[in-house]
């Protein structure tokens, strides 16, 4: 067998990236210079403690508050810091308890405008676009601008050159990572049912995105 030239190997590794890498500290900050230009808050964080410490910071006490389904939230305890601290008025709880046979439009108007929606993306480009993937939708109002702020934890991994490469990461790294967990979850598969592209922030302070240096969810 003929070894790979390197113009071979060049060509493999741009058609198969790394969708687990972190991304380095310059490609963050061109992330970040991106992102502000096109209207969204953006700092820089560490690592998912200090993503975590800032998100208290960014939310009054009394809000109202909804954390999507987020491996990212999870991980970071960012989602029972909401939910189970007594903070916030939680949409997740308060929906749990509702019957969705007869009140679920009542819920999704919940999901739709809270005071604050708390999730993350699949993945954000070098030019400043941030990409949501969803099965059900319910997140989605609120990333596109029914909720009146909206705040992003981005781990590192999900950077990408374009917006043709992060579709490809949530299609061939996000959704396989996403059915399996659901999966587990909820005994059913997940499904890559909408996308959603915020390629600007059209009301200056209303999205926060905290970049971090380090990789954490899918």
């Amino acid at each position: 067998m003929t070894a790979p030239t390197p113009q071979t190997r060049a060509n493999q590794a741009t058609a198969a990236p790394s969708f687990t890498d972190p991304a380095t500290d310059e490609r963050l900050e061109r992330v970040a210079s991106a992102l502000k230009e096109r209207n969204f808050d953006v700092e820089i964080l560490d690592d998912a403690s200090a993503a975590r410490a800032r998100v208290k910071d960014l939310i009054p006490d009394g809000a109202t508050v909804f954390t999507v389904a987020s491996e990212t939230l999870r991980l970071s305890g960012i989602e029972d810091d909401i939910n189970d601290s007594g903070r916030y008025d939680s949409v997740k709880r308060r929906g749990l308890a509702m019957d969705r046979a007869t009140q679920m439009a009542e819920i999704w108007r919940m999901l739709a405008c809270p005071d604050v929606v708390v999730g993350s993306v699949a993945a954000v480009t070098e030019t400043g676009s941030l990409v949501a993937a969803s099965a059900s939708g319910s997140q989605l109002p609120g990333y596109a601008g029914a909720a009146p702020r909206l705040i992003l934890v981005v781990g590192a991994q999900k950077v990408v050159p374009d917006l043709d490469t992060a579709l490809r990461r949530v299609d061939e790294h996000c959704v396989p990572l996403e059915d399996e967990r659901a999966m587990k979850v909820y005994g059913v598969p997940s499904a890559l049912n909408r996308l959603l592209v915020l390629n600007a922030e059209p009301q200056p302070g209303r999205a926060t995105v905290l970049l971090l240096r380090e990789a954490i969810g899918f």
